[in-house]
């Protein structure tokens, strides 16, 4: 209807009921979680076992009711109770519900109509907004009502190529949580926002965010040699429509989720884009002494893996196992991602401990996952990227054999584990590390499986890369767990000296070391991955599992980007240069010449043995490159992971063609002129790559 003026209005829907002092009617069924209609919201929410549910409204930062609406019968058909309420002040009140049903914990029912149970669809969560403050012991969580009026415009997602992405991992706080990061609004969305021109000149085109859906970080406070140590990283999740308003600098009563979409928005329109970590393996509320808030007062035996006693299998090793491929739970996580690509605009999704999505109600893996399938192909979610963590603390262990559809990637830990070893001269893993560098083609056949690598060697979890060649062990002393915490096969190697040295061979040795696993990681086929700092020398002094340090441990120390400005720089034209060379990415148009599109030249041209005591590899790539000319396009990887310098041959080019060296990192200057180069030979020197190219002559 429109009036004289043409503007459109929306009629109020007509009440049907009345409890108490409010009007109701019957809501809107199919949309779960609290929905802003004309005239009022729609509370909406699903039990299976639920005899009774009532709506509590709260005042805002109350923790005791001023209203308690039952829904009547006729407000629930089935398993889901809606309602709309009519004339709410959305900015001044909080939600949540109690439930009544059975309560039988040998059959996983734990039903009790004395706690409030957080809205699991809850686009906003009360309580958790200052970071590190602990609430009330009876404080419950309660949902808020979000009216989003965010404009996104004509945002368009250019989907970026997956062989393109060059991924950096970040944590939203740590990144600039330092003073030395000089940001106005540290530890938060804007604060990342601050940073733009550093990752506009660093030259990453993803960002990929550890967990920002609302968790707790004080449920597991404890205090260690005067420290306060907090549940810093996020893999705890309270609530998976919620963000983590902790991480907002402003305050966003009632628009919650502006300051983030102002990120995503503001990084895309410069190239970024944004992928998420998330948590759907477990979730906040732990085992039988962990809290209760949520799933476990709403439907426990459907949303848990449960023994057949009652307990929770812990596949996660953190107390709980969500039960993803139960239909209930798979629509849940269905509607969750397709929120946050639809609200958000979120381009891909990193799945914490993904093995667990693909295991049945009592933990035995599942040959075609109903829950992976559904995310394979669901038509909201078909261009974004699916990044598995192919396993889980249960043992399972899936790189190479995630259940994929030609739609999963993965986390390689393949290539960390085989290029951590080669790279610090261990014997007998040349030819795996061809193999990674390869894009993993034994993991990922080409003609079954495009764009599954994701290939690091580095990550938040474990040592940053410049720990990973100054310490031989782990140092979590700070975590309060003995030492005990924390992965022990690091594949690390201290260079000679345990920790910060002073002595400038050892430091000069970390360096070469640092530009070498840059060197290979950016010249690998697949999808790149590095954590931040690590381009510019970052250190956790050997923590190698800082999940509990919100300290220095954590946070960048961007003085080091001043410090390290060479290892910055080198990164930042390696970045660069793989952009500029698509077969470094992966198969081009095949080269005019007609040689491979990869080929071995381990120390001598077409070379292709590599026995167990190699520790050299030479590899060319070859094909056509993307410009007016036509060129072909040869890049040489030669990598020494040897102690001793060696000479490396190089294939003799097409007419027209010669070879120049591009890096050396045996020099100061890794892009410096090399006096060993003839042309088509060099020496390369002990623990160092060279690249070199091939470019018309009197080009």
């Amino acid at each position: 209807m429109a009036d004289e003026n043409n503007n459109v209005s929306l009629p109020e829907f007509p009440a049907t009921g009345k409890i108490g002092d409010f009007y109701i009617r019957p809501g809107l069924f199919r949309l779960k979680g609290a929905n802003i209609v004309p005239g009022g919201v729609s509370f909406t929410i699903c039990s299976n076992k639920a005899t009774r549910c009532e709506l509590c409204l709260f005042h805002r930062r109350e923790q005791i009711p001023f209203a308690v609406l039952p829904f009547p019968e006729y407000c629930r058909i089935g398993d889901t109770f809606s309602m709309i309420v009519f004339h709410l002040d959305i900015e001044e009140i909080e939600y949540a519900y109690r439930l009544d049903g059975p309560y039988d914990p040998d059959k996983g029912l734990l039903f009790d109509p004395s706690r409030f149970i957080l809205d699991p669809y809850a686009r906003a969560v009360t309580g958790q907004s200052v970071w590190g403050q602990k609430q009330p012991e009876t404080a419950a969580y309660h949902g808020r009502i979000v009216q989003d009026d965010f404009d996104w415009g004509s945002f368009h997602d250019r989907h970026l190529a997956f062989s393109d992405m060059v991924i950096y991992e970040l944590h939203v706080r740590n990144f600039t949580m330092s003073p030395s990061s000089g940001v106005t609004n540290r530890g938060t969305f804007a604060g990342l926002l601050e940073k733009l021109p550093y990752l506009l000149e660093l030259g990453v085109n993803t960002v990929e965010l550890m967990p920002v859906f609302e968790f707790d970080e004080v449920a597991e406070e404890r205090t260690y040699d005067g420290h306060a140590l907090l549940n810093c990283w996020g893999y705890n999740t309270v609530c998976y429509f919620a963000p983590n308003t902790s991480y907002t600098a402003a305050t966003e009563f009632n628009r919650e989720g502006t300051e983030l979409k102002h990120l995503i928005r503001t990084l895309n329109s410069y190239g970024i884009d944004v992928i998420l970590d998330v948590v759907f393996n477990h979730t906040a509320e732990g085992n039988e002494q962990g809290p209760f808030f949520s799933f476990k007062g709403l439907d426990n035996n459907i949303y848990y893996m449960l023994t057949p006693d009652g307990k929770y299998y812990n596949f996660s090793g953190v107390g709980n196992t969500l039960n993803c491929n139960h239909p209930v739970v798979r629509e849940f996580i269905l509607d969750c991602l397709r929120y946050w690509v639809v609200e958000y605009r979120i381009d891909g999704f990193r799945f914490d401990l993904a093995s667990i999505l693909g295991r049945d109600e009592n933990g035995a893996p599942l040959s075609r996952p109903p829950l992976l399938e559904s995310l394979a192909y669901d038509p909201i979610l078909s261009h974004v990227k699916l990044i598995a963590e192919a396993w889980d603390a249960g043992g399972l262990y899936q790189v190479g054999s995630f259940p994929s559809w030609n739609r999963w990637a993965e986390w390689n830990g393949k290539y960390r584990d085989d290029l951590r070893r080669f790279l610090k001269g261990d014997a007998g893993f040349a030819a795996p590390a061809v193999n990674r560098i390869c894009g993993s083609p034994d993991l990922y056949p080409p003609s079954m499986r495009q764009n599954a690598s994701v290939n690091f060697i580095t990550c938040h979890d474990g040592f940053s890369l410049y720990d990973l060649y100054a310490y031989n062990e782990k140092h979590n002393e700070a975590n309060g767990w003995n030492n005990t915490d924390g992965a022990n096969d690091n594949n690390s190697w201290n260079c000679g000296e345990e920790g910060d040295s002073l002595d400038p061979e050892v430091n000069a040795l970390r360096r070469r070391m640092q530009l070498n696993a840059f060197t290979v990681l950016l010249c690998s086929r697949g999808a790149v991955m590095f954590p931040a700092g690590d381009e510019f020398g970052n250190t956790q002094f050997g923590n190698n599992n800082p999940y509990c340090q919100d300290n220095e441990i954590s946070w960048l120390d961007w003085t080091l980007l001043e410090k390290n400005q060479s290892l910055f720089h080198f990164v930042r034209k390696l970045i660069r240069f793989r952009s500029a060379h698509p077969v470094l990415r992966g198969r081009t148009a095949p080269a005019q010449c007609g040689w491979p599109d990869i080929s071995c030249h381990h120390g001598a041209a077409w070379n292709e043995a590599a026995d167990d005591n190699a520790r050299q590899i030479g590899l060319l790539f070859c094909g056509r490159q993307e410009d007016p000319d036509v060129r072909d396009d040869f890049i040489f990887l030669a990598v020494n992971a040897h102690w001793e310098p060696h000479r490396q041959d190089l294939p003799f080019l097409p007419s027209g063609y010669q070879w120049r060296l591009f890096i050396h990192t045996a020099n100061e200057d890794a892009f410096g002129p090399e006096a060993s180069f003839d042309g088509n030979s060099m020496t390369v020197g002990p623990r160092s790559c060279a690249i070199l190219i091939g470019v018309k002559t009197g080009f």
